[in-house]
Order: structure tokens, then C-alpha cells, then sequence
């Protein structure tokens, strides 16, 4: 299973889907990617394969970041994968 996780401006934790191959996972990722290169403010909807019921609309000028990480049980002691940090500058 690999999981899409979005860090959206003024939100805490990130936001996250799931997708069971490597190429769907790809394929969302590179979707997000056009979407924040656009710089319009249109809405992204995702739908997670691992939890049907669990979608997320979200603007596309609030994404800041966007990453994919294979689940493999690996966890820091916060529960959260390790390797994602948002880091802001003003």
C-alpha cells in the first residue's frame, strides 16, 4: 500500500490517500503536481482505495507539499512515517 500525504497551508498534520500500486500512487502524485504548477485556485478531490469512504477536496493553491511513502509499518514514536516536515518562511 502506498500513501499520498498532502501538507496544505495552515493545516497541522498532513492530509492523506492511500493506493495500492506504486503506479496509481505515481499517478496521483504527478496529478498533484500539475494542479499546484497551475496556480489556479481549483479544487483537487481524492479518494483513498484503502478506506473507500475517506475522500478530501482540497484547494490547489493551499497544497505546499506532496509526498509518497511505500506503508511498511515503519513509524516514529509519534505514530506519524518519518521523512515529511513542513517547513514554512515568512
Amino acid at each position: 500500500m502506498f500513501t499520498i500525504d498532502l501538507t496544505v497551508r495552515n493545516t497541522a498534520y498532513p492530509l492523506s490517500v492511500q493506493r495500492k500500486s506504486a503506479e496509481d500512487a505515481e499517478a496521483v502524485y504527478q496529478l498533484i503536481l500539475a494542479a499546484m504548477r497551475s496556480g489556479n485556485p481549483d479544487i483537487v478531490e481524492l479518494i483513498c482505495e484503502g478506506k473507500t469512504e475517506k475522500k478530501i477536496a482540497v484547494r490547489a493553491s493551499e497544497i505546499s507539499g506532496v509526498q509518497i511513502l511505500q506503508k511498511d509499518g515503519v513509524t516514529t514514536s509519534s505514530g506519524r512515517p518519518p521523512g515529511f516536515v513542513a517547513l514554512t518562511s515568512e
